[in-house]
């Protein structure tokens, strides 16, 4: 089943020639999730043709401008083509007002609610959630009230292999128990494991979220053994000191993070435009992590088992 991500801004602050101001898409079982939404994310989702209607939450980690500026464009262009279904917005409180302006301003037209649904938690907590699939926010260490996000896929039920069906003449409550992982203990006391009738039909993925962020303790933890981390790299080791006047992680701290967390594989983005070059931010995070690679616009990244 489809788990993937597809960064569609890379830049921090300041967009370059090459690279636009933050926003992603990530494709969970065709639903798509989008997280933040800088100038220009419409015009990227068009290149890479996502379909604006299938887009109904969106992710806003702060309201630093080359995170939400795109959000006016995108929701004028979602009533423009005809979008009736409410559109859910899961972000600070401070983005009320940024969406209040919006359609007092230019929402007369909107067929569609604009849902914003506030994310004011000290901890991680669930914010949306379906039977497959949940996801969690968290603050992270900004200037201004920031939140990173973990979205999983919840542990599928287990299959049975078909050929134990009729073998064992297994009945429809036997089967039930089984896929819930759970034994089956026969009247007669024959004992039926789940564990050797049944199978996963996938390992659960994971991807986390982490931009825009100083590094601190807990963070670790709360993006603890996910399969994907996409986290922000704004300079390099030898800004650092400019990294922690501006509430930033350098690449190599990006990097520490991964490893301390047990992530399968790194992903850096949300770049200074002083970087023309982006290949040694990419050493130096591998020196630390080596599954560390650079976000690259538009390049749809498959999130590992």
């Amino acid at each position: 089943m489809k788990f993937s991500f597809t960064p569609l801004g890379i830049a921090s602050a300041l967009p370059t020639v090459n690279r636009n101001p933050g926003a992603h898409v990530l494709n969970i079982h065709e639903r798509l999730f989008l997280i933040d939404c800088g100038e220009g994310c419409q015009l990227q989702l068009r290149r890479r043709n996502f379909s604006f209607l299938k887009i109904q939450n969106i992710f806003i980690s702060h309201i630093h401008g080359d995170h939400i500026f795109g959000l006016f464009g995108l929701l004028s262009s979602m009533s423009l083509i005809g979008r009736t279904e409410d559109i859910y917005i899961y972000g600070p409180a401070q983005l009320k007002k940024v969406l209040d302006f919006i359609v007092e301003t230019f929402g007369d037209q909107f067929k569609f609610k604009i849902v914003h649904n506030v994310l004011s938690m000290k901890s991680p907590q669930i914010i949306f959630e379906t039977k497959s699939i949940e996801v969690l926010a968290f603050r992270l260490n900004h200037r201004i009230e920031c939140f990173g996000f973990v979205f999983r896929e919840k542990m599928p039920k287990r299959n049975i292999y078909k050929e134990k069906v009729d073998e064992l003449s297994l009945t429809l409550k036997e089967i039930a128990s089984l896929k819930n992982s759970s034994d089956v203990v026969r009247e007669e006391g024959e004992v039926l494991s789940y564990e050797k009738l049944t199978y996963l039909p996938y390992n659960p993925r994971s991807f986390a979220y982490c931009s825009d962020t100083a590094p601190f303790n807990e963070l670790p933890e709360y993006i603890k053994g996910v399969s994907m981390l996409y986290h922000e790299a704004t300079f390099m080791e030898d800004m650092e000191k400019m990294a922690k006047e501006t509430f930033h992680s350098t690449a190599s701290q990006a990097a520490e993070i991964a490893i301390k967390a047990g992530v399968k594989r790194l992903i850096l983005g949300h770049f200074s435009s002083r970087y023309n070059n982006l290949s040694p931010l990419l050493k130096e995070a591998k020196a630390v992590f080596p599954e560390s690679y650079l976000a690259e616009e538009g390049t749809e990244i498959e999130v590992p088992f």
